[in-house]
């Protein structure tokens, strides 16, 4: 009898709020398991997402083949169902108590079997796999479901799937039905993969509540070539969404028996903060992590309000403050900090104790000194890698004298740096203060990861909220008190209505906001609701019954890691029969998966938590590369002087050279900078009927080393600023700045980084993009050309050259979008501009005369990188400026 050789058949990644759907096989079809559907069917209902995933494959092999389901779900997820069907018996996963199943899961590992099928993955994934022999012929259909709340973050909800089938399958389908009563406000997508051949299988229609997102790639749009099996997809697709607000005091929704109340005003101005900032520099941090630790503190520094106060605390064996007190993110200290910042180095142990109740000693000073000002939020942000080792070690102890110490009147957020921190430790002492701990991962992007978590909580809106209803029209509420409500966010409260509860359900929201009280109110009919929510097909049903458990059962979880053991047992008790109730794989609960005699059968599925205690965390890949230096936005130059390139003009019929490359026609203007430029006919250039569609600008010479090359924020919103290498005529970085939609781009040779709401996300020269937002659309290619164009716009085209220390290069095109408002270095050469032929001169000099001055023009050869590199040889005008 011949062993099966093991073949990977699906791997499907839904990650929400980041709904991640990876859909994974390794090289299945070489050994005989061929997939011949792939499937993800998502169905977002107010936020609430419930995804199936079905993966069909056949053994075309004369033997028996071991056939690997294996996919990725977000930690956040409960796996709600999980069955195989072969030939035609189904075999369900059984949801059991976690001790129930211990037994089987032990006598599995004991056997040196793998036990375990879920385990984290990565920063927000966890890896679920299971493997069953399959016989010649046979067919297998697996299916899993799990469901979700999307989390509202920095003003977005994500759905990011991440494709990747390594060979093509005849029936590949994504459907994702989003459905938002509030009203959807933006919905925008994204892929790492897209071509525009596969951009035809991709089809997006919304209206004002639905958004229907479909991709259905054929068998061709799938292969890299014709005739083979390799697939192009390989990578991720994202969709991010938000919904219309009208409501001050929220939306109310109701379905089967069940409410849930969204809360997000939108125009409240932001709290005036206190924060301050602990800072492990100790030697554990040296290195990479206490380098980006300093250029994400130096970008944080910037962000802080003008009415914010800040101070910095660094410890390692001892604890340091910059200053003795809180002092005003005015220009001047903020500055002085960033120059504080950037002389951090690491070095000695880990005093975690001693910085803690420094900073809240600091706070405390301060505030009886009425140094800050009245109806301000106080915040205390601690960095660490490691566990205290100097001065108090002990972390209960250290735990217990923290939350004396703060006494309720400050909110802790703790930040750990990698894996060798504990960070049930940290989760306990920032949930304990009434904040909340996230891990950094350390990687290439760890900056990042440090400013996006700054931006959650830099515009504190309110503190203290409270949710009421009419006790005789709900029960069963989940957690409707809140510490801090920030910008970006969304309070959820959710419970059950009464057997005889009013028509109208009503709700009375109350904050404080600065200075003073605040309370908002809204409404909303029962039989009105429930009819919205009753026949679609593009909604789960009864969907808002298990939104409500599912938001239960994580609060418990969460407040089982501050309470007492008396209240801990009461909240796990509790949560455990919801899980159980509705089929919810959770931390308290494990899946028994069940497969045909004879085969293993005692494989269970659990949910993983932080710090290993159960499955395993994998730490993320190191990057070799580092993030570029955090700069501020130039001045413009006054006299600059550089040797700009060639223009082509906009045209039809257009004056070529030998070269067939399009030039600037005639002797009195220069038809590019018009919006509707007409040609002109030079008496030694033969009129090809070519069209150019753009400009081509390089920069080479003197250029201002930084300056202000691009504006026209007027008409077109845009914006372009960078540093330029003059040596080797390319620039250090360029930064795009868009102002409808906004997003900033920032180019170095390293990586691109797009903010849009406040988020950062990082991407790698030459990795594949397709994102296409409201008026913009951003894409690269495998060779790295970055362009960045919209309807009526200017496309702005960056390129890093091979070579990461050689720099980057600024292309334009479709510059008649220019208005007659554009400046800037080079942005002044897009209007009135004069094309003149001095006396004597041969074919090959101009004269250009700019905004009332004469610079002469040489036509040279140079490398054009408009569609990428190596880049290809036109003649071109040069521009001595």
């Amino acid at each position: 009898m011949k062993v099966p050789v093991p073949a990977h058949i699906g791997s499907i990644v839904l990650v929400l709020p980041l709904l991640l759907a990876v859909l994974q096989t390794a090289s299945a079809q070489k050994n005989g398991i061929q997939i011949y559907s792939l499937t993800v069917d998502s169905k977002v209902s107010s936020r609430f997402a419930h995804t199936v995933i079905t993966s069909r494959v056949v053994n075309k092999a004369e033997e028996a083949q071991e056939a690997i389901f294996e996919m990725e779900l977000p930690k956040k997820a409960f796996i709600t169902n999980f069955s195989m069907i072969i030939d035609g018996v189904t075999y369900p996963g059984n949801i059991k108590e976690k001790a129930t199943a211990q037994k089987q899961y032990s006598e599995a590992v004991a056997r040196g079997e793998s036990a375990g099928l879920v385990k984290a993955t990565g920063r927000k994934m966890e890896q679920f796999q299971v493997s069953v022999s399959v016989a010649p012929a046979a067919k297998v259909t697996f299916e899993l479901v799990y469901e979700e709340l999307l989390k509202r973050h920095l003003g977005v909800y994500e759905l990011l799937l991440k494709v990747r089938p390594q060979q093509v399958v005849k029936h590949l389908q994504m459907d994702i039905h989003i459905f938002e009563p509030q009203g959807i406000s933006f919905l925008e997508t994204e892929s790492s993969f897209m071509t525009n051949e596969l951009a035809d299988a991709l089809i997006v229609s919304q209206n004002k509540t639905k958004a229907h997102i479909l991709f259905k790639p054929t068998l061709s749009q799938q292969q890299k070539s014709p005739g083979q099996q390799d697939t192009v997809l390989d990578g991720n697709f994202i969709v991010r969404y938000d919904v219309t607000r009208t409501l001050s005091g929220g939306s109310i929704q109701i379905e089967n028996g069940y409410f849930v109340h969204y809360f997000a005003p939108e125009g409240l101005p932001t709290m005036p903060k206190n924060v301050v900032f602990v800072i492990d520099k100790s030697g554990s941090m040296s290195g990479r992590k206490i380098q980006q630790t300093r250029e994400a503190l130096i970008k944080i520094l910037s962000d802080l309000g003008p009415k914010d106060q800040f101070n910095l605390i660094t410890f390692s064996s001892e604890v340091t403050q910059w200053k003795p007190q809180l002092v005003p993110a005015s220009t001047e200290n903020v500055d002085e900090a960033k120059r504080y910042a950037a002389g951090i180095h690491a070095s000695g142990g880990t005093n975690i104790n001693e910085a803690m109740l420094t900073a809240v000693s600091r706070l405390k000073s301060d505030n009886q000194a009425e140094l800050l000002s009245e109806g301000s939020v106080s915040l205390i942000i601690l960095l660490t890698d490691g566990d205290p080792t100097m001065g108090e070690t002990n972390p209960r102890k250290i735990q217990k004298n923290v939350q004396e110490a703060i006494d309720g009147q400050y909110s802790l957020f703790c930040l750990g740096f990698g894996f060798d921190v504990s960070y049930a430790f940290l989760e306990k002492m920032a949930l304990d203060n009434g904040g909340l701990a996230r891990r950094i991962y350390e990687d290439s992007d760890s900056a990042l990861q440090l400013q996006d978590f700054y931006q959650e909580v830099a515009n504190p809106l309110l503190t203290t909220v409270a949710f009421q209803y009419p006790s005789n029209a709900v029960e069963e509420v989940t957690q409707d008190n809140f510490q801090l409500f920030f910008k970006g966010s969304e309070m959820v409260v959710a419970g059950k209505l009464r057997d005889k509860s009013p028509d109208v359900l009503s709700a009375i929201v109350k904050g404080k906001m600065h200075k003073q009280n605040v309370t908002f109110q809204t409404k909303s009919s029962v039989a009105k609701q429930e009819e919205e929510f009753q026949s679609p097909k593009y909604i789960f049903h009864n969907f808002m019954e298990r939104l409500w458990a599912y938001l239960t059962i994580q609060q418990q979880l969460e407040q089982m890691v501050s309470a007492s053991e008396a209240e801990s047992q009461v909240l796990k008790d509790r949560a455990l029969n919801l899980s159980l109730e509705y089929n919810f794989v959770t931390p308290l609960t494990s899946m028994v998966v069940t497969k045909p005699e004879g085969q293993e059968q005692s494989q269970v599925a659990e949910k993983p938590v932080e710090d290993g205690e159960c499955g395993t965390c994998v730490p993320a890949s190191w990057a070799a590369e580092h993030l570029p230096g955090i700069l501020s936005h130039p001045s413009p130059m006054s006299q600059p002087r550089f040797t700009g390139q060639a223009w082509n003009t906009h045209c039809s019929g257009i004056l070529t050279d030998s070269h067939s490359s399009c030039v600037p026609p005639g002797t009195t203007w220069f038809p590019a900078f018009s919006p509707r430029p007409r040609c002109l006919q030079g008496s030694q250039f033969s009129i090809l009927s070519l069209t150019c569609s753009y400009p081509r600008i390089f920069c080479s010479g003197q250029c201002p080393s930084l300056g202000f090359y691009l504006s026209d924020l007027v008409f077109l919103g845009i914006e372009v600023t960078g540093q330029y290498n003059t040596e080797k005529a390319c620039f250090h970085w360029i930064e795009v700045t868009f102002k409808n939609p906004q997003v900033r781009v920032h180019a170095s040779p390293e990586q691109v980084v797009v903010t849009r709401h406040r988020r950062n996300s990082a991407y790698k020269w030459k990795e594949t993009l397709y994102s296409v937002l409201p008026g913009l659309k951003m894409t690269m290619n495998k060779t790295g050309l970055l362009m960045l164009s919209g309807p009526d716009k200017v496309t702005i085209s960056l390129l890093s050259l091979d070579d990461p220390g050689k720099g980057l290069l600024l292309l334009l095109r479709d510059t008649d979008h220019f208005s007659s408002h554009v400046n800037g270095t080079l942005g002044q050469f897009y209007q009135d501009v004069l094309w003149e032929t001095p006396e004597g001169a041969d074919d090959n000099k101009r004269i250009l005369k700019v905004q009332g001055k004469d610079y002469s023009a040489t036509r040279e050869l140079k490398l054009d990188y408009q569609e990428g590199p190596p880049g290809k040889e036109i003649s071109c005008w040069s521009v001595e400026l």
